[in-house]
C-alpha cells in the first residue's frame, strides 16, 4: 500500500508540473515570434521616422529657396505636420521596446499593443485622407493669392486651355484620378509597413488564447 500511495504522489507531482510547463513554453515561444514580428513593425517606424525627417528638412528648404510666396507656405505647413507625426511614431516605437522587455504573462500585453497599432494604422489611414483635400484646396487657396503666376504652372495651364473642348474635363478627371491613386497607395502602403505584421500578430494572440 505504501508503494502504490508513494506512485500516486509521484504521479500527480508530474501531471501537475507538466500541466504548467507546456503553458508557458508556448508562451515564451509565442512571445518570441512576437517580438520578431515586433522587430519588422520596429524598422518600419524607424524607416518612417528618417523619411519625416528628410520630408521636413526638403520642405524647410524649399520654403527657404523659393521666392514665391505660395510655395514658401505650401512647404512650410506641410513641413510643420511632419514634427507631431514623428512624436506620435516614436512613442510607439517605445512601447513595442517596453513590450520586448515584459516577462510572462504576455496575453494581455500583447492584445493592448495590437490594439493600440490597430488603432494607429486607422487614425494613419484617416489622417492622410483628410489631408488630400487640405493638400487641394490649399493650393488652389495659395494659388488664387499668388500674385504673379508660377512659370511651371501657367506654362502647362496654357497648353491646357488649348484644348478648350476638354479643358474642364481633363482638369476634373486628372484631380479624380489622382485621389483614387492616392487612397489605394495608402491603403497599400499601411499594410505593407503595419497591417500585415498586426494579422500576424493578432493570429498568435488566438494560437496563445487556445
Amino acid at each position: 500500500m505504501e508503494l502504490d500511495e508513494l506512485k500516486g504522489q509521484l504521479n500527480q507531482q508530474l501531471l501537475s508540473g507538466f500541466s504548467n510547463k507546456p503553458e508557458n513554453k508556448l508562451a515564451e515561444l509565442l512571445k518570441g515570434k512576437a517580438c520578431s514580428l515586433l522587430c519588422k513593425i520596429k524598422k518600419s517606424i524607424l524607416f518612417e521616422i528618417a523619411c519625416c525627417i528628410i520630408g521636413i528638412i526638403a520642405f524647410a528648404s524649399i520654403s527657404i529657396i523659393y521666392h514665391e510666396t505660395a510655395i514658401r507656405v505650401y512647404f512650410g505647413v506641410f513641413g510643420v505636420i511632419f514634427i507631431p507625426f514623428i512624436w506620435v511614431l516614436w512613442y510607439l516605437f517605445k512601447k513595442i521596446v517596453a513590450f520586448e522587455n515584459l516577462v510572462l504573462p504576455v496575453k494581455n500585453n500583447l492584445k493592448e499593443l495590437i490594439d493600440l497599432l490597430s488603432l494607429f494604422a486607422k487614425r494613419y489611414f484617416q489622417f492622410n485622407m483628410a489631408l488630400l483635400p487640405v493638400c487641394f484646396f490649399l493650393a488652389m487657396a495659395l494659388g488664387y493669392q499668388q500674385k504673379e503666376p508660377i512659370e511651371g504652372l501657367e506654362q502647362m495651364f496654357l497648353k491646357l486651355k488649348g484644348l478648350t473642348h476638354f479643358y474642364s474635363g481633363i482638369i476634373i478627371a486628372y484631380i479624380a484620378v489622382t485621389l483614387i491613386a492616392l487612397v489605394y497607395f495608402t491603403k497599400w502602403y499601411i499594410k505593407k509597413l503595419y497591417g500585415n505584421y498586426i494579422n500576424q500578430l493578432q493570429q498568435l494572440l488566438a494560437e496563445l488564447k487556445e
